[in-house]
């Protein structure tokens, strides 16, 4: 009989966590060891636990997903980190993965499709959902401007600050979704202003829907 598959479960919503581990309990070799709700719990579990793969969703307070990603990857470049995400832009996929994501599927997909990104992953091999795939390849062939190229000058956390103003939430709404104090958002905002030459949000909205975070 092959070894089981351990998981660790990434998200701040523990009955999404729930439901993910009751998904993944039906299958016979998979096994959900330890749960982290916030970043830094990912990093710290992970190097106490050492699960087979992680699956862990983008949108967490602390210190993000995309940092969490980079963090555990520099620190072991073998980490099989699985994105469940409920972005499909490309540019999140073209982040995740370079941060160090071994796969990416969205959480509109098909139940039975994280069963097999997370055999996958932990087979040594790279998963991203096969729509998504898709619209990378068309991107390549077509040869469009690489959307996360321009925007690499953003910090993880700067990003996340970033796709929240410009899709018209207020500084106080953003410190609330991300759990960051009011002054840390505007040292944010005021950064990302500088590193993208904007001045106003609806300058942040135009960039935006120009590289694909937001949709008409």
């Amino acid at each position: 009989m092959n070894p089981k598959i351990t998981v660790m479960l990434v998200d701040d919503h523990a009955v999404v966590r729930a439901g993910y581990r009751l998904l993944l309990s039906q299958s016979d070799n998979i096994e959900v060891v330890c749960e982290a709700e916030r970043g830094e719990e990912a990093c710290q579990y992970y190097s106490e636990w050492h699960p087979n793969v992680i699956v862990m969703d983008l949108s967490l307070p602390g210190i993000g997903g995309l940092a969490s990603i980079r963090r555990i990857s520099s620190r072991d470049p073998g980490a099989k980190i699985l994105v469940f995400s409920i972005y499909d832009e490309l540019v999140y996929v073209l982040r995740a993965l370079e941060a160090g994501a071994k796969g990416y599927i969205t959480k509109s997909s098909a139940p039975e499709t994280l069963v097999e990104a997370v055999k996958k992953v932990a087979g040594g091999e790279t998963y991203v959902e096969p729509e998504i795939a898709q619209r990378l390849l068309v991107q390549t062939i077509a040869g469009k401007k690489d959307a996360s190229i321009d925007l690499n000058a953003l910090s993880a956390r700067e990003f996340d600050v970033f796709c929240l103003l410009a899709k018209g939430y207020t500084t106080r709404e953003v410190a609330d979704e991300l759990r960051l104090s009011y002054k840390t958002v505007g040292n944010y905002t005021t950064l990302i202003k500088n590193k993208l030459n904007v001045s106003t949000t609806a300058e942040m909205a135009r960039l935006a829907y120009q590289y694909g975070l937001l949709k008409a």
